[in-house]
């Protein structure tokens, strides 16, 4: 059996709509600003091989790490109908510690049809440091790990895995955990009501015409492209423990039938935390292509499928246990993009822009004892790159993360903090026929004694420009006008103030360039 152009259609938009309706359950009901304002979640569908076919337009480094992982979380269960599976380590499915993701399989008479999984972030899990995003050099330091495990057995709580997640203390963290089982209960629930309305035959053709159409796509993009090898290579600022000249080194090579990234050159595994589980690494790059194929392309398995990721074991984008990951998927993962695009700004430059600001500039805080309980996390937005189409957004979230502020009222109802400046860095952007976009400032003040944790990139390596443009500015952390490292961990008492200065994105084509 298989469906219309206009049926296929429908069916893409219903379940693509039941994962939106996933996100709005779980942002509704749960606790912390970091999931219920910023929108630190991503939900999505798979098939009952673990093959995504649906997604809402959520996190891409949530989404990606995912879709490359998933088969392998769910393969050789013995699923019943009520499981729910929690898990956030990073080297069995997961990306980092704080990302949890919770997958709940769909029977329909009996039968294992499909999953319904969400990830969310979650500003405390159980690092010591407040935010559980540490300058770490181990994996059980950024918090409690979570191998893959039942947390309900065909519809009963298990006893050991709700023990778990109930030593990690706080009142955010208990209802975060609920809002992502109710999320998932609504998926299970909108599926019941679109089997009984299309029957298991209509869903498992809407389900395979979908990646057919996908890879179809993909298959005539490959065509399009200009095919051959191109290489670019970067590097991290640090690793948080004084290791620098950190190497990412990409061959790209693009054929009639695939497309392979091989990152073998890329710099060993390193102390610091920006190690990367090979789900990120493939997140990063499943992103950049999806954004080149058409609006139209399904997101699902049959969009990836022609990509060949190449990363040996023990490098910084496929390390092995026990190494620190909290910083691999949020710093990592963008440096990552760039340099896919830098690659690809060889094959097709009319269609890649510059770098952008090429970090997310994670600020964790919070307070432990007597300066109370709380824990609070942001990503903060920057420039984009420019392009031969104009000049790149200012002050936005790039690439790798799709979330939002935290709003200046919500944060400072939380937290014993003041918002003293949000606004554009003028002038951040690179220069060039078309700027890069500005990064932000954005200025806190501290009403009561805490401990801060900064993860941060582009501090002392410049998001490149393109076609002559030049490079956007680095970024600053400063404390009290002193200015810090990227990566470090202090504690700051009452009235201290800490100001984040976002890099710019990169500029496109020489300043004097003139059209006739």
């Amino acid at each position: 059996m298989s469906l219309t152009a206009i049926e296929l259609s429908v069916f893409a938009s219903r379940v693509e709509t039941l994962c939106a309706e996933m996100g709005a359950v779980l942002q509704q009901a749960a606790f912390s600003p970091n999931i219920k304002d910023r929108l630190d979640y991503s939900c999505a569908l798979f098939d009952s091989r673990g093959e995504l076919f649906a997604q809402a337009a959520h996190i891409p480094v949530h989404l990606g790490s995912m879709a490359f992982a998933m088969a392998d979380l769910v393969e050789g269960r013995d699923w019943q109908p009520g499981d729910m599976l929690v898990v956030n380590d990073p080297f069995m499915g997961g990306t980092h510690l704080p990302d949890v993701t919770l997958i709940a399989p769909f029977f329909w008479e009996d039968e294992l049809l499909a999953f319904v999984a969400n990830r969310a972030h979650h500003a405390n899990i159980g690092a010591d440091t407040p935010g559980s995003m540490p300058v770490s050099s181990t994996l059980e330091e950024e918090g409690v790990v979570i191998a893959p495990a039942l947390l309900f057995a065909a519809g009963r709580e298990v006893p050991a895995t709700r023990a778990l997640l109930d030593s990690i203390e706080g009142q955010e963290t208990a209802g975060d955990f609920a809002a992502q089982i109710s999320a998932n209960n609504t998926g299970l629930n909108r599926l019941q009501q679109l089997l009984q309305e299309q029957g298991k035959e209509r869903f498992l053709a809407g389900v395979q015409g979908l990646n057919e159409y996908a890879e179809r796509i993909v298959q005539r993009f490959l065509q399009d492209m200009p095919h051959g090898e191109w290489h670019f290579t970067d590097q991290m600022d640090d690793d948080g423990f004084g290791q620098r000249g950190i190497q990412l080194t990409l061959s790209l090579t693009i054929g009639p039938e695939q497309i392979i990234a091989d990152f073998t050159g890329t710099s060993a595994q390193v102390q610091g935390n920006i190690n990367c589980p090979l789900s990120v690494a493939a997140a990063a790059v499943f992103y950049v292509f999806r954004c080149l194929l058409p609006a139209y392309t399904p997101a699902c398995a049959g969009a990836f499928s022609l990509i060949r990721l190449i990363a040996p074991e023990g490098t910084l984008l496929n390390a092995r246990r026990p190494a620190a990951t909290a910083a691999g998927n949020v710093e990592t993962s963008m440096r990552i993009v760039d340099l896919v695009l830098g690659a690809l700004a060889q094959a097709v430059p009319e269609r890649i822009p510059a770098a952008s600001q090429g970090t997310m500039n994670n600020v964790a805080m919070g307070a432990r004892g007597e300066a109370g309980h709380w824990d609070y996390y942001e990503t903060i937005g920057g420039g984009l790159g420019a392009s031969h189409c104009g000049p790149g957004l200012s002050c936005v979230q790039a690439h790798m993360t799709n979330t939002l502020n935290t709003p200046a009222e919500s944060l400072e109802q939380h937290y014993p903090l003041r918002v003293v400046a949000y606004q554009r860095r003028q002038g951040s952007g690179g220069a060039g026929r078309y700027e890069g976009g500005d990064g932000l400032i954005r200025e806190f003040e501290f009403l009561a004694p805490a401990e801060v944790t900064l993860l941060t990139e582009r501090r002392d390596i410049a998001p490149w420009g393109l076609a002559g443009g030049e490079a956007g500015r680095v970024g600053k952390n400063l404390l009290d006008g002193v200015e810090m490292p990227s990566k470090t961990h202090i504690k700051v008492t009452t009235g201290q103030r800490l100001r984040i200065e976002t890099p710019g994105g990169g500029g496109y084509g020489k300043k004097n360039f003139q059209e006739f």
